[in-house]
């Protein structure tokens, strides 16, 4: 096996303010557009309410932040606090965290925040069972690029919430050589050669490989990771063999929890799995108010 670092793949950094901005202002106004008429016809202008953020199952914490920008923009003049940290196990039953502002403000961001704040903890909650199952293995999980579309920055950060790794963030960012690429290129030697001559001395080169002949050309044309796809344990295992510690290798394709720890016995360094963000089931949480005196 490999060395893992974190040159090995990307870590997730905070989500950028900007982009967390526009994503919740966009989510807002879809939802609000010009008004909420309900609140707006039932409850007077001015009158405050308090709540709390309530699991209703267990899970693991993601999305607390972009929960707060959903009230933050709606209702200025709010407060959340005690808000669970993410990355943060919780079970059902357990508040989440205090809100209080103006009924208004708070009714007409819950839906919006609702959402981000569900969708993103059963990211981190599937992310975290997977990454449970390889403890101790010494491999690692990580997502893929198969993200909600405009939402990819809140999901990847869910994974890493729930302990898991990102793999490169989108197409500018790292060079993977897939199946498609092989072909239009002319083969495996020739798309890494290609890939070598035009990109930084910086950047690593990864290539999916289906079975060994892949691998062993792949290993010899000077790829930095080796990806095997849809392989069995038993074809995974000489690949490690053959690789042994010259590349990284992340095994990928039909990657469920059952399989997990047994994969990742084989010695591979990383196991991407696209069901973390395409697949994750959202957790349930509700938004409980009353009047504040």
């Amino acid at each position: 096996m490999a060395a893992y670092t974190a040159e090995s793949s990307h870590e997730a950094a905070a989500i950028d303010p900007r982009t967390l901005e526009r994503i919740v202002r966009s989510a807002l106004r879809e939802d609000i557009g010009r008004g909420d008429l309900t609140s707006l016809f039932t409850i007077p202008p001015g009158v405050r309410a308090r709540g709390i953020l309530l699991a209703k199952q267990d899970g693991v914490m993601a999305g607390g932040p972009v929960a707060a920008e959903c009230f933050s923009q709606n209702e200025p003049g709010c407060s959340l606090s005690e808000l669970l940290p993410d990355g943060e196990r919780f079970s059902d039953g357990d508040t989440l965290g205090r809100i209080e502002g103006t009924a208004r403000g708070l009714l007409g961001a819950e839906r919006v925040a609702l959402n981000f704040l569900q969708r993103l903890c059963g990211v981190a909650t599937l992310t975290r069972q997977f990454a449970d199952e390889l403890e101790g293995t010494g491999a690692k999980v990580t997502d893929t690029r198969k993200t909600t579309p405009g939402l990819r920055a809140l999901e990847k950060a869910a994974v890493v919430a729930g302990g898991g790794s990102n793999h490169r963030f989108a197409l500018y960012d790292g060079i993977l050589i897939k199946d498609n690429h092989i072909q239009l290129a002319g083969g495996i030697t020739r798309a890494i050669e290609r890939a070598r001559a035009g990109a930084p001395h910086t950047l690593k080169i990864e290539v999916e490989t289906t079975h060994l002949n892949e691998v062993r050309e792949a290993l010899e044309a000077g790829a930095d990771i080796i990806m095997l796809d849809n392989m069995d344990n038993d074809t995974m295992a000489e690949a490690v063999r053959i690789v042994d510690g010259a590349a990284l290798v992340e095994a990928s394709g039909n990657m469920c929890l059952e399989r997990m720890r047994e994969v990742g016995m084989l010695g591979v360094d990383l196991i991407s799995v696209g069901a973390l963000t395409h697949s994750a089931q959202a957790v349930d949480i509700s938004l409980e108010l009353e009047l504040l005196d």
